[in-house]
């Protein structure tokens, strides 16, 4: 975030040593969004799959990601943040251990599916667990949890390359490894807490989908996601780019990803409403996806489209999340839960759906179909913006500020 400073000098850098193995953990945690794209064809290829089957890849981790943040709240109040955090970790090392050693995609896909319910416990603490034992307040810890948030979006499409240029099996490997040394780094390095938390109900995600002001924003949430996913999962397919190439073209969408969700998006809601951020860039992105389908046949024009997209994606991320913590006077990690759940339907379901279309008819029409998908979201922010207006008015700290963008991403 632009202008932000540590409350004394050099601080953001003088961290107990359990801050650096926490945000080490998250660097590699949010590598994993990525860090599959380089390697859809590869995989396609290598392990005799059709496009619609790799596409599984996201499916199966987005659903389990999403089903998993209904309970993480419920779960890390009662065994702790450092339990949790740890689970999270030694379940991601174990199932992408798993899948680089699948024989078959099906394996695979499963594996995937184990490796969200891991992101999902470590994501949802890691947070809270860096400002908690931060030194020189939460700012700084903010900052240095945002740069980790940063620097694992972009560089996890880039490792993928590098490794996946040598096996497809790279990228799962390598990710099983940093994730290891992040557990055992936390596992000796950050004590275990003296107090208990507050225990959260089971129920509370699925009462918060009862209020109209989240309702609106999780259902926009979901047709939005059709379009980021069918982005960022269809088009290495239609690229036919090799695995660094590939690496390249997302770690540009990774860049302007990070960019703009840390700098951009709070620099457009201090000038603009939310609602009107939201609207307007999600009608951008919509043009964005014409684009992409216009330009199917054009590489260069397509991975222009991919860059442009995750600068638009960045600020949509932020703001929608932003919106939805403001938009009812739950508990933050109620709301964010319940909002998460929705809107991973949408990234679940885009990428088999854009295969299946693009068998079906031609290999533009999933970014059409993407573009219209965002555009119902824009219209479901217009149209319900009386129950939703109250979000433009809300002032959002630093910490709100850097939730959102854990959550969006």
């Amino acid at each position: 975030m632009s202008g932000k400073t540590g409350s004394n000098g050099n601080s953001i850098l003088r961290q107990p040593k359990a801050v650096w193995a926490v945000a080490f953990a998250c660097v590699i945690a949010f590598m994993g969004i990525g860090l599959v794209d380089p390697i859809l064809p590869a995989i396609a290829d290598s392990l005799e799959a059709t496009q619609t089957q790799t596409s599984l890849l996201f499916t199966s981790y987005l659903l389990i990601t999403g089903a998993a943040m209904l309970f993480t709240s419920w779960l890390s109040t009662r065994i702790g943040a450092r339990t949790t955090l740890l689970i999270g970790l030694a379940l991601i090392v174990a199932f992408a251990l798993a899948a680089g050693l699948s024989g078959t995609v099906e394996e695979v896909i499963g594996f995937r599916a184990g490796w969200g319910l891991g992101n999902a416990l470590f994501i949802s603490t890691a947070l809270a667990t860096i400002v908690g034992a931060a030194s020189g307040g939460a700012s700084s810890a903010i900052i240095l949890y945002e740069a980790a948030l940063g620097l694992g979006i972009a560089i996890g499409p880039l490792l993928g390359g590098l490794l996946g240029s040598i096996s497809w099996r790279g990228p799962f490997f390598g990710t099983s490894v940093l994730m290891a040394v992040g557990f055992i780094a936390i596992a000796t390095l950050m004590k275990k807490p003296t107090e208990k938390p507050v225990p959260s109900p089971v129920s509370a995600p699925f009462k918060a989908l009862t209020r109209p002001a989240l309702a609106i924003l999780a259902v926009a949430a979901l047709f939005y996601n059709i379009g980021f996913f069918i982005l960022l999962a269809y088009t290495p397919f239609p690229l036919g780019l090799d695995e660094m190439g590939l690496g390249l073209t997302f770690f540009g969408w990774g860049l302007a990803v990070a960019v703009t969700s840390v700098w951009a998006a709070p620099l457009l809601t201090r000038r603009l409403p939310r609602t009107r951020v939201l609207w307007t860039v999600l009608l951008l992105l919509g043009a964005d996806l014409v684009a992409a389908g216009l330009l199917v046949q054009s590489t260069g024009g397509l991975i222009a489209c991919v860059i442009v997209g995750g600068a638009l994606l960045g600020v949509m991320n932020t703001v929608l999340t932003e919106s939805v913590m403001a938009a009812t006077d739950l508990p933050r990690p109620v709301a964010s839960s319940a909002y998460s759940a929705v809107r991973f339907l949408g990234g679940a379901a885009a990428p088999p759906l854009a295969s299946v279309i693009a068998g079906a008819f031609t290999a533009a029409t999933p970014f059409y179909v993407a573009a219209g998908s965002v555009v119902i979201a824009s219209l479901i922010i217009v149209v319900g913006h009386r129950a939703i207006a109250h979000v433009d008015h809300e002032e959002e700290g630093e910490l709100v500020e850097a939730e959102a963008i854990t959550i969006g991403e």
